[in-house]
């Protein structure tokens, strides 16, 4: 494959976490082959977080140099502050800036959350949503001293919404959209200031990942590099102006996800209210917001006792 000329990202430097395998690895090519330079950070671990090695981000880097613009390898546990700090000094000591980030680097440790363990929790919590904050944070001390700004692109997942097998993993996706609508407002702050341009942006992507096999239900899914297009975009110019949204990206369709506001309200008869007063209104007023992942799931559930039958 040969570098696109003067393509979406020439000349610019993105540093992306997990960018050895799975998605991670086809937004670098993608990102590669639009003229960037990368900084592929990747621990190459295991499923559940164990075994590191380097391997993985030395192929990914000497893959990328073949299409004619320069990579570098970092490799540390992401969760830690100094290796996102790595991470972000690499592209700013090695080419100069840091012009955009994109953290995909996660692992898996399946429970429900009656069995699930103290340490199951901490580790997919560390590596998913420290492991943004650990590069964010870096990576916006920098862009907004910068004249250029940058980008910040998370990756969360549809099971931000909940998940009944991954309790830790939902929590770590729900806490990337949040931190990552929090560093939209931050930028949002130094621009209107007169400050450079910064975006921060999150995807839902669903690919056939080695992580995806755990999915217990049958789901629409693509290929890792209808992922990368869309981060592409988001990384470059042209989608700076694109800020605090989150994408879901499957196969050929995008859609975007609503932001969260109140939707119905209602007001204590008295001075106070008394939980009478609640249980007799609440019902008829303001009333509950129909969750169509629970009404999916029944609806699986109950396709799956007939199909048992």
């Amino acid at each position: 494959m040969e570098k696109i000329v003067d393509g979406y990202l020439t000349g610019k430097n993105i540093a992306i976490t997990g960018a050895g395998s799975g998605i991670g690895k086809a937004i670098a090519l993608a990102v590669a082959t639009e003229g960037a330079n990368i900084v592929v950070a990747d621990y190459g671990v295991s499923l559940d977080g164990s075994d590191p090695t380097s391997d993985i981000a030395d192929e990914t880097v000497e893959e990328i140099k073949s299409f004619g613009v320069d990579a570098i390898a970092v490799a540390g546990d992401i969760s830690q502050m100094d290796t996102g700090e790595e991470v972000v000094t690499a592209a700013v000591d090695t080419w100069g800036s840091i012009d955009g980030v994109v953290c995909v680097a996660g692992i898996l440790r399946e429970r429900m959350l009656f069995n699930m363990s103290e340490d199951e929790w901490d580790a997919v919590i560390a590596v998913h949503l420290k492991g943004h904050f650990t590069v964010y944070r870096h990576a916006m001390a920098v862009m907004r001293k910068q004249e250029s700004g940058g980008s910040l692109l998370g990756v969360t997942s549809g099971a931000f919404t909940a998940s009944t097998a991954q309790p830790n993993y939902s929590a770590a996706k729900g806490g990337i959209v949040s931190l990552t609508r929090s560093a939209a407002m931050t930028a949002a702050s130094i621009s209107l200031r007169g400050g450079p341009a910064i975006n921060a942006n999150c995807l839902a992507p669903t690919a056939r990942t080695r992580m995806s096999e755990n999915v217990p239900f049958a789901i629409e899914t693509g290929e890792p590099s209808d992922i990368a297009p869309m981060a592409v975009y988001l990384l470059s110019d042209k989608g700076r102006d694109v800020n605090a949204q989150v994408y879901s990206v499957v196969g050929r369709r995008i859609s975007v996800w609503n932001q969260p506001r109140e939707v119905r309200s209602m007001f204590a008869p008295g001075e106070a209210w008394t939980p009478e007063e609640i249980e007799a209104m609440l019902p008829n007023t303001i009333k509950q917001e129909p969750n169509p992942f629970i009404d999916d799931l029944e609806r699986r559930m109950k396709e799956m006792a007939q199909e048992g039958q």
